[in-house]
């Protein structure tokens, strides 16, 4: 089982999406092998959370089994929050501008549903640090880190800022992120502390996968991070 825990639809204004369809996720999933992607809507990233949300929720409707939603939270706006049909919440703290430490986050908390957060080091917004920071505030609520913070420079700190908490996952997504650091990654922190997602459609889905396919893993190691840690964090969540 191929679960990809970071997905999206939609557009963005100063990012080429060449396919932005949830069709043209379906179809490279089926080339793939992908049998669920976790998605937010970038319109609800963006400027207007509570549509994009709907939309989310509707793509994944019209495609059973193959989507779970990560609704979006704008701490700004106080977006309303869903227990039910969802695989969590996601969190872009460098979009809004918002420390994902600050306590605006609290609803999402809250909630105890799985979160999904944009991860940048050396960000004011999402560096590690505040990883560790929400994770010791809140034990029992799954984090996975997106982007293990983006820059590879800060990959191994990322692992090390995180160890001592069990709750958080490193996903590893990303144009910087190669099949050794995904390896690496798994040593420094455990492969059941390692999540594959693709950015897709921001990111090529094939590329995304690929590195996950053919890193140097034990193939126990590769089961977990290509599905299986993600598929025990959302246990009756996944479709």
């Amino acid at each position: 089982m191929i679960l990809d825990a970071h997905g999206h639809v939609g557009t963005w204004p100063d990012f080429l999406i060449p396919d932005p369809t949830a069709g043209g996720l379906v179809a490279a999933m089926d080339r793939i092998g992908v049998t669920a992607m976790g998605i937010s809507h970038l319109l609800a990233v963006g400027p207007d959370a509570g549509r994009g949300n709907r939309l989310a929720l509707e793509i994944a409707e019209r495609h059973p089994g193959r989507f779970g939603v990560w609704q979006v939270y704008n701490p700004h706006h106080r977006t309303p929050l869903s227990l039910d049909g969802v695989w969590g919440v996601k969190l872009h703290p460098d979009v809004h501008q918002c420390r994902l430490d600050d306590p605006r986050y609290d609803p999402v908390w809250e909630l105890g549903l799985p979160v999904l957060s944009h991860g940048q080091t050396d960000s004011p917004w999402s560096d590690p640090e505040q990883f560790a920071t929400v994770a010791a505030r809140h034990p029992d609520v799954p984090i996975l880190m997106g982007h293990t913070g983006l820059w590879p420079s800060g990959f191994a700190r990322a692992a090390r800022l995180v160890a001592g908490h069990p709750n958080v996952f490193l996903e590893v997504c990303g144009s910087k992120s190669t099949g050794r650091w995904i390896a690496r990654l798994a040593s420094l922190a455990g492969a059941e502390r390692v999540v594959f997602g693709s950015d897709a459609c921001f990111l090529d889905l094939r590329i995304g996968y690929g590195r996950v396919a053919l890193a140097p893993l034990a193939p126990a190691d590769r089961a977990l991070i290509q599905g299986g840690n993600l598929a025990r964090i959302l246990g009756p969540r996944l479709p």
